[in-house]
């Protein structure tokens, strides 16, 4: 396939900012400006079963693979699809039983390595950029990281060699899974779990903002890219690399980290959100600034912590370390101060997790309204607080606060997914049969 470009648009060099993705006319909030087919991509272990292994397609009837009987397709047709990228792990777990456990990160460098050698030339994905052209920044990793990184070519060697004929070396092992941790995306449902890992070349093109004018959404293993602000002529096009509800230093912090650059976008420079993220609670005196400072330390050890915990700890213990870290910064953060926000979050998560619906439901209402604020308009994450919210309201028979909730999600949806997509008419299907 030759380079065709993508309509509408065109990659040039940005100011600051290396190469990027301009638009060459107008698009409107909500209006498809491109979408993109995975270069490659798998499906997370934890989806086995209930997603099609091939098309992602979320249903009760899958059928599964004869031989290792893991993976799982809606018909015949999606089983030949899958083949041959299949056939590499199905070999390796059916010789590895039980001990097949590779990271998903793993699983996708070995299936790109299986793309490249039957694929010379630009494929969909890759209509201004090409996966061999994605930034490594191999200079800038960390001794961390490159044991990270050799951590992962070990074990690429260790479930795959017998499969893969002559592996590509170290050298270009380490560049390619730099190259995947720098530019991969995680493909995520309405209500923003994890599906799947994925790359999309030309998605990968955008540039970073914290205000972003575009937002990508998956319909099976496509992604496709909608503006969420009024995008004219000559403007680039943004998306966000990651969450935004943390205030300027938080982000920057994680961008540098992850992706290797100090943000220097308008939100980043204005700080205009900072001061209602970091809300302080109201007392009749104030905290000092060093007691602030304290908490913030406090706030992000311990979010760094209940992350390692969610894998040692039971549910019940998760529970309560959200709960003492709540009543802990609450002394001195409002509750809509997004720290208190992301542990209220944590424990509404291990309550769903432990099927105590009232206690989710109570936690999802004292966050959806913060999240309206502190969010960009359009988000993704506001959409699905109140899916949550409004799901959670119908099961416990709250009829109008579920179909309110539910409209609300509908709204951001509509925008952010298109109205023609499966996740909007299974929204549209719940409101109509409560009526």
């Amino acid at each position: 396939m030759k380079n065709e470009g993508i309509e509408g648009t065109e990659r040039f060099l940005s100011p600051d900012r290396g190469r990027g993705l301009r638009a060459l006319r107008h698009f409107a909030v909500g209006e498809l400006v491109f979408a993109c087919p995975a270069y490659s991509y798998v499906l997370t272990v934890n989806e086995r079963g209930a997603h099609c292994e091939h098309c992602f397609t979320r249903r009760e009837d899958l059928f599964k693979c004869g031989k290792c009987k893991q993976a799982y397709y809606c018909n015949v047709d999606c089983q030949r699809g899958d083949w041959p990228m299949h056939k590499l792990e199905c070999v390796a777990m059916c010789s590895y039983g039980e001990n097949w456990c590779p990271s998903e990160t793993v699983r996708l460098v070995a299936r790109i390595i299986m793309k490249q050698r039957v694929t010379k030339e630009r494929t969909p994905s890759e209509r201004l950029l090409l996966l061999t052209e994605f930034e490594a920044h191999l200079d800038k990793m960390d001794s961390e990281k490159e044991e990270m990184n050799q951590a992962d070519i070990a074990a690429l060697h260790h479930f795959y060699s017998r499969h893969i004929s002559d592996l590509p070396d170290d050298q270009a092992l380490t560049e390619l899974f730099a190259q995947v941790n720098c530019n991969g995306f995680t493909i995520e449902d309405e209500e923003l779990s994890h599906l799947g890992s994925a790359v999309f070349p030309d998605v990968a093109l955008m540039n970073h903002s914290c205000s972003p004018n575009v937002i990508v959404t998956y319909k099976g293993t496509v992604a496709e890219v909608r503006a969420v602000q009024e995008i004219n002529p000559g403007e680039e096009i943004f998306n966000s690399y990651i969450d935004l509800l943390y205030p300027t230093e938080d982000r920057r912090e994680r961008l540098l980290d992850s992706y290797f650059f100090l943000c220097q976008c308008t939100e980043c420079s204005t700080k205009s959100k900072d001061k209602a993220k970091m809300e302080i609670r109201k007392l009749s005196s104030p905290p000092e600034p060093k007691e602030i400072q304290s908490m913030v330390h406090y706030a992000k050890n311990v979010i760094e912590e209940f992350r390692r915990a969610k894998h040692y700890k039971t549910p019940s213990e998760l529970l309560e370390m959200c709960e003492l870290s709540l009543e802990k910064m609450g002394a001195i953060f409002a509750d809509t101060n997004v720290y208190m926000l992301h542990m209220m979050y944590q424990a509404m998560g291990v309550c769903l997790y432990m099927q105590d619906w009232d206690g989710a439901m109570s936690y999802g209402e004292k966050i959806v309204q913060p999240y309206s604020v502190h969010y960009p308009a359009y988000s993704l994450n506001v959409a699905s607080m109140y899916l949550k919210l409004g799901r959670l309201y119908l099961g416990l028979e709250n009829k109008s606060q579920g179909v309110k909730a539910l409209k609300k999600a509908l709204a951001i949806m509509e925008v952010a997914h298109g109205k023609d997509h499966h996740y909007v008419a299974e929204v549209k299907r719940e409101i109509v049969e409560q009526k």
